[in-house]
C-alpha cells in the first residue's frame, strides 16, 4: 500500500532539482519529481534574473547539454543584455531579466511534458536506506501520509527550506521563502547517516509597487539593441524589451541603517551563521564599506503583467519601519509602497567535500546532492549541479561512470571541482577569476564544448547535434577560406589577428568570399584568429594538468600508513579522497611535498605492497564509490 516504484527521484523542485530530474529523465530512467508545492516548481525565489557575470556562461553550458534553462529564459525573459562587451570576449557574459511567472509556468510546463517524469506534490519526510557488504545505499524516501517512494538513485535539491528560519528584524518565523514552510526530517536523516551538517544564510530585498515609483529621478537602463540569445536552439527573442531603472542611496540612508544596527538580526546575534560575502545585505555594506557615500541599486521589474519591481543591491534584514522609512530616503522611491518586505533565510547544509565529483555522498550509495544544499548561491550553479547530479544518477544505474566535466572544459567542472575538492567557509558564487582556463571557457563557445559529449551520453537530442555539426561544418568552410586569402603580403588568417583588424575589415576585403558567413560563424572564426596563442599557451597548461589527473589513486589508499606525511595532509586527504594527483594538488594545504610523497607510494610497487590496509574504523574510511 502506498508504495512507489522508480529508477530515480528528485526532492526538491527549483533550478536544481527541475535540471535533474530532467536530465535523468533523457537517459532513459523513470523519475519521480517530488516537491512540497506544485504551485511553486522553478520558482525564482530572489531575483528576477537569470545570467551574469560568469553566470551566462554557466547558462549557456547548461543548455549546451541539453538543459531548460537556457530556452526558457530565452522565451520568457523581458530585457536581454550582454555585460562586459567592451573587455576580452573570456568576459562578455550574458543576462536576461525573466518575466518571473512566465518562466515558473514554463519550466513547470516542460517538466510536465517531459517523458519518463512523474511531477508529484510530496512532503518527503525521511531517507530510506540499507546496508550492503558494510556499504550504506540508499533505497527511497518517506512522504508524509505514511507513504513510501522507493529508488536505487534519490537526488536530494532542498534549496534553503532544511529547518529553516527567516528573520525580519526581530521577528522569527520557520520557513525557507515567504509565505512557504521548513523541514526538519531531511536534516535529521543526513545527521542520522553521519553526515555533516551546517548553516548558512542569505536574504532578499523587498518589492516595491512600480507605480509608486518616480522614475524620473532615476536612470534608465535599456537592454542590447542587438539582444543575443542563451539557447543555440533559439532564433528569435520576445519583443519588446522592457527596461530597468537605477539609482542610489545616500548618506541619510547609511545613516538610518547605522541608528538600526541594534536591529539588525547579523548584528545582534540572532544570526550567527555565514551569508554570501559578494552579494552582502545593504547593513553589511554600509559597515563594510563606511568610506562610500552611495551604493548603487537596480529597479528590476518582475515581469510584463505585474507592476512588482525588485530593488537589486539593497537585500536586508532589518525590521519593517526602518525598512519603510529607508525607502523614503531614497530618489525615486519616496513615495514607493513595498509590496513584500525584505528578509535573512538561515538553513541547513552539507559541506560539499563529502561528495565525489559526480556529486554522489561518498558516504551513501546512491544519494546525490545539488543546489544550495552543498553551500551555493545562485540559480544558475544549482542548474549546473543538477544536471549534473541528474545525469550521474541515471548513468551510475546503467553501470556507468558518473558525469565528470574537468575545470578546462566549462565552468561547470570549475564550480563541482571547487566544492568537492575545497569545501567551502560561504556560500559560493561563481566568478570569471575562479576559472583558470577562461580564455578557452567563453559564453560563445560553450556548445563547441559541451555539445558532442551530451550527444554521446545521450543528454543531447538529434536535432540540437544536427544544428550543432551544422554550425561546425560552417566554421570549417570559413576556417579554410580565410586561409585561402590574402591581405597584401599576409595571409588573411594570420592578418586577422592583429589587435585592431576585424572580421569585417577582411569580408570588405573580400566580399564575395567571405560575406555570405552568419555573424556567430563569423564570430568564432576571428576569435580562434584572435586568440589562438593563448590558447595554445592554456593547452600546454591542460596538457600538464591532465598528466597529474592520470595518476589515479586508489579507492582505499591508506594515507595514514605514510610515515612523513603531515598530520593536516592525512586528515584533509582523507577526508576529501581525491580520485587523483591533479585533485588532490588542488586541496587546500595540500603541499607539492605532499604530493611527491603519495605519488611515491602510488608509484613504487614495493612502498604500495606494504602498505597496510585501510581499517574499517579509520577516519580515512570513507568510500568515494
Amino acid at each position: 500500500m502506498n508504495r512507489y516504484e522508480y529508477d530515480v527521484i528528485v526532492v526538491g523542485a527549483g533550478h536544481a532539482g527541475t535540471e535533474a530530474a530532467a536530465a535523468a529523465a533523457r537517459l532513459g530512467a523513470k523519475v519521480a519529481l517530488l516537491t512540497g508545492n506544485l504551485d511553486t516548481v522553478g520558482q525564482m525565489s530572489c531575483n528576477p534574473a537569470i545570467g551574469g557575470v560568469a553566470k551566462g556562461q554557466i547558462v549557456r553550458e547548461i543548455d549546451a547539454l541539453g538543459g531548460l534553462m537556457g530556452e526558457t529564459i530565452d522565451k520568457t525573459g523581458i530585457q536581454f543584455r550582454l555585460l562586459n562587451s567592451r573587455k576580452g570576449p573570456a568576459m562578455h557574459s550574458p543576462r536576461a531579466q525573466a518575466d518571473k511567472k512566465a518562466y515558473q509556468f514554463e519550466i513547470k510546463k516542460r517538466i510536465e511534458e517531459t517523458p519518463c517524469l512523474d511531477l508529484r506534490q510530496e512532503l518527503v519526510e525521511d531517507l530510506l536506506t540499507e546496508t550492503v557488504d558494510g556499504q550504506e545505499r540508499i533505497v527511497g524516501v518517506a512522504v508524509r501520509g505514511e507513504a513510501f517512494y522507493y529508488a536505487k538513485a534519490v537526488v536530494l535539491t532542498t534549496g534553503t527550506f532544511l529547518q529553516a528560519i527567516m528573520h525580519t528584524g526581530e521577528a522569527k518565523t520557520a520557513g525557507g521563502r515567504a509565505g512557504e514552510g521548513t523541514t526538519s526530517g531531511i536534516s535529521n536523516a543526513l545527521l542520522r547517516l553521519g553526515f555533516r551538517v551546517q548553516r548558512f544564510k542569505t536574504g532578499t530585498p523587498a518589492r516595491l509597487n512600480s507605480r509608486t515609483i518616480d522614475y524620473s529621478r532615476t536612470d534608465i537602463q535599456p537592454g542590447d539593441d542587438q539582444p543575443q540569445p542563451f539557447s543555440y536552439m533559439t532564433d528569435r527573442l520576445p519583443e519588446p524589451q522592457v527596461p530597468c531603472w537605477i539609482t542610489y542611496t545616500n548618506e541619510a540612508v547609511h545613516e538610518l541603517i547605522r541608528a538600526n544596527l541594534h536591529r539588525a538580526p547579523m548584528y545582534t546575534g540572532q544570526i550567527q551563521s555565514t551569508g554570501p560575502r559578494y552579494c552582502p545585505s545593504i547593513e553589511d555594506k554600509v559597515v563594510r564599506f563606511a568610506s562610500k557615500d552611495r551604493h548603487q541599486l537596480f529597479l528590476e521589474p518582475e515581469g510584463r503583467n505585474t507592476q512588482e519591481v525588485y530593488v537589486n543591491g539593497i537585500s536586508t534584514s532589518l525590521p519593517r519601519d526602518v525598512q519603510d522609512q529607508m525607502m523614503k530616503l531614497i530618489p525615486g522611491l519616496e513615495n514607493a509602497q513595498i509590496m513584500r518586505y525584505g528578509y535573512a533565510v538561515e538553513y541547513d547544509f552539507c559541506p560539499p567535500d563529502q561528495l565525489t565529483p559526480w556529486l554522489e555522498t561518498k558516504s551513501v550509495q546512491g544519494l546525490f546532492f545539488a543546489g544550495q544544499l552543498n553551500g551555493t548561491t545562485g540559480y544558475e550553479e544549482a542548474g549546473a549541479q543538477g544536471l549534473i547530479a541528474g545525469a550521474s544518477a541515471a548513468l551510475r544505474l546503467q553501470g556507468k561512470d558518473g558525469l565528470v566535466i574537468g575545470r578546462e572544459v566549462a565552468y561547470m567542472g570549475v564550480l563541482v571541482d571547487d566544492l568537492v575538492t575545497c569545501g567551502v567557509d560561504e556560500p559560493y558564487r561563481m566568478f570569471t577569476s575562479r576559472a583558470e582556463y577562461r580564455m578557452m571557457l567563453r559564453q560563445d563557445n560553450a556548445d563547441r564544448r559541451l555539445t558532442q559529449l551530451g550527444y554521446s551520453l545521450g543528454l543531447v537530442d538529434q536535432p540540437r547535434m544536427d544544428r550543432f555539426q551544422a554550425k561546425l561544418n560552417a566554421i570549417e568552410s570559413a576556417t579554410k577560406t580565410l586561409g585561402q586569402l590574402r591581405v597584401g603580403d599576409v595571409p588573411a588568417d594570420k592578418y586577422l589577428r592583429r589587435p585592431e583588424v576585424t572580421w569585417g575589415d577582411i569580408v570588405a576585403l573580400h566580399p564575395e568570399s567571405l560575406g555570405n558567413y552568419p555573424s556567430e560563424i563569423a564570430l568564432q572564426v576571428e576569435y580562434d584568429a584572435k586568440y589562438s596563442g593563448y590558447i595554445a599557451r592554456q593547452q600546454i597548461q591542460v596538457d600538464r594538468q591532465n598528466r597529474m589527473a592520470d595518476k589515479i589513486i586508489p579507492k582505499h589508499f591508506n594515507y595514514d600508513s605514510i610515515v612523513s606525511l603531515r598530520a593536516e595532509a592525512k586528515q584533509k586527504l582523507g577526508r576529501i579522497r581525491p580520485l587523483n594527483l591533479d585533485q588532490a594538488g588542488r586541496i587546500s594545504g595540500i603541499t607539492p611535498a605532499d604530493i611527491s610523497l603519495v605519488l611515491a607510494y602510488i608509484e613504487n610497487p614495493k612502498l604500495a605492497r606494504a602498505m597496510p590496509a585501510l581499517s574499517n574504523d579509520s577516519s580515512s574510511n570513507i568510500d568515494s564509490n
